[in-house]
């Protein structure tokens, strides 16, 4: 037996659809989000790290051992 889903929703059904897309939305537009930024830091973590290997190793200054 096969059952056919009602033609038309209740006003509680409908609110609860209408919460649940709009959640949706929501965490859609939060991962967009996230993803953006992400994507950013790691785009200026690679900048940073190519500019600390152009730059020559700084030598510290050698403590005199007192005997």
């Amino acid at each position: 037996m096969v059952t056919k889903p009602p033609s038309t929703f209740s006003a509680s059904d409908q609110r609860s659809r209408a919460v649940l897309d709009q959640i949706e939305k929501e965490r859609a537009a939060t991962d967009a989000k996230t993803a953006r930024l992400k994507a950013l830091r790691l785009a200026k973590e690679e900048e940073e790290r190519a500019l600390k290997a152009a730059q020559p190793a700084v030598s510290k200054p050698r403590t005199k051992r007192i005997t």
